[in-house]
């Protein structure tokens, strides 16, 4: 037992190690673009936001990668495309944006621009909720009330119903009374 503990340090450390040396610090020019993308979508000039936010990320940012994701799945700017906005939304949720990881849940339960996967709309929400993300959590609720992707449990529903209530998620505070 002893050797282990010292192995899991090094392990950990190494991990943590690679991780900072992998994380670039945010670029600034993809902020200002996405910053810039903001103000013309706050305009209504949604072809301009779509080319800065497409710009930003390019260059890894995130929000700008979120924000092109909602913008092919409701057809702003561009025109409607569920399949670019799943690759859009993975490029953002593989970077840890709980939205977007939340919105490719809702993806994969819809069979929006991919196909059809309970199981893994599932996965995808959980992400979310162990973010905090309210309308992750409930999804799983309504999962689990529903059976889709797991095992149907009332109970495991209820908790995660709970979960997103106690945030003041007003819809699931509703639902559940």
């Amino acid at each position: 037992m002893r050797r282990i503990v010292p192995i899991i340090i090094v392990v950990h450390l190494f991990v943590s190690l690679v991780f900072v040396a992998c994380t670039a610090p945010p670029d600034p020019q993809a902020e200002k673009w996405f910053d810039e993308g903001v103000q013309a979508g706050k305009k209504l000039d949604y072809v301009e936001a779509f080319q800065l936010f497409r710009k930003a990320a390019e260059h890894g940012n995130a929000q700008a990668q979120y924000s092109l994701g909602v913008m092919c799945a409701q057809g702003l700017g561009v025109e409607q495309n569920y399949a670019e906005a799943v690759g859009w939304y993975r490029k953002a949720a593989d970077q840890g944006d709980a939205k977007a990881q939340h919105n490719l849940g809702v993806m994969y339960s819809e069979g929006q621009g991919v196909p059809q996967n309970y199981a893994e709309a599932v996965r995808w929400y959980r992400k979310a909720a162990d973010q905090g993300d309210s309308r992750a959590q409930y999804n799983i609720g309504a999962m689990y009330a529903k059976g889709h992707g797991v095992v149907q449990n009332s109970v495991e529903a209820a908790t995660w119903y709970r979960k997103a209530a106690d945030q003041g998620d007003a819809d699931t505070q509703f639902n559940i009374g």
